[in-house]
């Protein structure tokens, strides 16, 4: 019996798709494209126990396995990957538990970000992670890259809102880590562990995760500065006048022209750079008002937003990225370095798309200095990919030197696992592939992702 024969006698017609079109619509997710396999076979996972009846199959047929949400990841870590089966778990989307009073809620990991964020408003409460994604992608996907978004500058990334886990192992066994206490110290830190691992130690099936008071008032300040130095030394004026935003985007003058000729916006006449603020709770105008006399001090041209206006904004910066897919002639990166550093950085990716010929756009989650920089070349021109690839590698480059790391928010996959090694040394690489090997023996959990393979000399 083959691994599809078991699977067709383990599973109804419903939950496996071998068709080439859909075989096709699960290959890959929004990331670039180094090698494209089609997978074997889509499994759509239902339940818990489906997963581990996939995880057990995979394992009695050496079968590796590519655990996937909504796709929407840009990393190339849900790429289907030679042989391999890709599991589904979309339809694991049951909000199984919202506890109020202890500020909790239980998920399957399929749940839409922006669908928990919905039902736990009507308790007065929100899930804080709140990636540019988030009416698509899943809390699972979130998991596996420990994904950022807007309100990372005050509420933090996906792993400070996890407090527990469920996860399939390799061989099917399900375990559970962590606790539905905010504090919690027995033991190794499983959950922190799986956290970010891409699929590569296990498949998280469903999460405990933390919510937060959704906040009674909310400002925005849309700062609009002449050029984009200017505003990125903005964030550090109000770092030094100890506010704390929830948000501080940072968009540049590319950004905003791109989003006038998508959205129908105007923003570009306004400035060359844009400096997007919200402050949240009690304290909201006060500190929405020292933020406006640093910035106005600097330069900033500042009008107070209404509250349409200030959705518009926020919704204006979720779309920044673009509605292109990265490929061979534009690839976005997501680079993240010490504040202290974000204006020098900003001053080096300019001259290094200038060194290179190539084409920037930069946006930046500036609270905690993660930027996401964007290289081109005109569509269709080869000739100059090698020069859009050595940009590329450069702005890496200076980015560690800086102190910086390969990636802030949007994980290794498959395309930064030739960056990895320029960041850890080998001895740390060797660590984790231990711990690779001893969660997944037969290295059947998404291969070839978020960790290079040994190089034997």
């Amino acid at each position: 019996m083959t691994i599809l024969e078991a699977l067709a006698a383990a599973f109804p017609a419903g939950q496996v798709g071998t068709g080439e079109a859909e075989l096709a619509a699960y290959a890959t997710d929004q990331g670039p494209v180094l090698e494209h396999f089609l997978p074997a076979a889509v499994v759509f996972a239902e339940r818990v126990e489906d997963v581990q009846t996939v995880m057990r199959l995979a394992t009695e047929y050496g079968t590796p396995v590519v655990a996937r949400g909504a796709g929407t990841g840009v990393s190339g870590g849900a790429h289907a990957t030679e042989g391999c089966l890709v599991l589904s778990l979309e339809r694991m989307n049951s909000i199984l538990e919202i506890h109020s009073e202890d500020e909790i809620a239980r998920v399957e990991a399929g749940v839409v970000n922006a669908d928990l964020n919905a039902a736990v408003a009507e308790h007065g409460l929100m899930y804080a992670p709140d990636p540019a994604s988030y009416r698509s992608s899943t809390i699972g996907g979130n998991i596996a890259t420990n994904a950022g978004g807007l309100r990372c500058a005050k509420y933090g990334v996906t792993r400070e809102s996890v407090l527990a886990l469920d996860v399939v192992l390799a061989d099917g066994t399900l375990i559970h880590t962590g606790h539905r206490t905010f504090k919690g110290v027995a033991g190794y830190d499983l959950t922190g562990l799986f956290v970010g691992s891409e699929g590569t130690l296990g498949i998280v099936v469903g999460a405990t995760v933390r919510l937060r008071y959704l906040p009674a008032e909310v400002e925005t300040i849309a700062a609009f500065f002449p050029e984009f130095t200017t505003a990125a030394a903005g964030v550090l004026a109000v770092g030094k006048a100890r506010v704390q935003p929830a948000i501080m985007e940072l968009l540049d003058g590319n950004t905003l022209r791109q989003l006038d000729r998508e959205q129908g916006s105007e923003l570009r006449s306004r400035g060359g750079a844009l400096l997007l603020i919200q402050t949240d709770g009690f304290a909201a105008q006060t500190e929405a008002d020292i933020i406006r006399r640093e910035l106005t001090a600097l330069g900033a041209d500042i009008r107070t937003e209404d509250y349409a206006e200030a959705v518009r904004l926020v919704e204006l910066r979720r779309h920044s990225r673009g509605a292109e897919v990265d490929d061979d002639f534009r690839v976005g990166e997501d680079v993240a370095v010490p504040r202290s550093q974000l204006v020098h950085y900003i001053a080096e990716l300019q001259r290094i798309a200038a060194d290179h010929g190539a084409g920037l756009k930069v946006v930046a989650h500036a609270g905690d200095g993660n930027l996401h920089p964007t290289f081109w070349v005109g569509p269709g021109q080869a000739r100059k990919v090698p020069a859009l690839n050595a940009a590329l590698d450069e702005s890496i480059d200076v980015g560690l030197a800086l102190g910086g790391t390969i990636t802030g928010e949007h994980g290794i996959g498959q395309y930064k696992v030739r960056w990895l090694p320029r960041e850890q040394r080998e001895e740390v690489l060797e660590l984790q592939r231990a711990i690779k090997k001893l969660f997944d023996p037969k290295g059947l959990l998404n291969p070839g992702k978020a960790l290079p393979e040994r190089v034997e000399a």
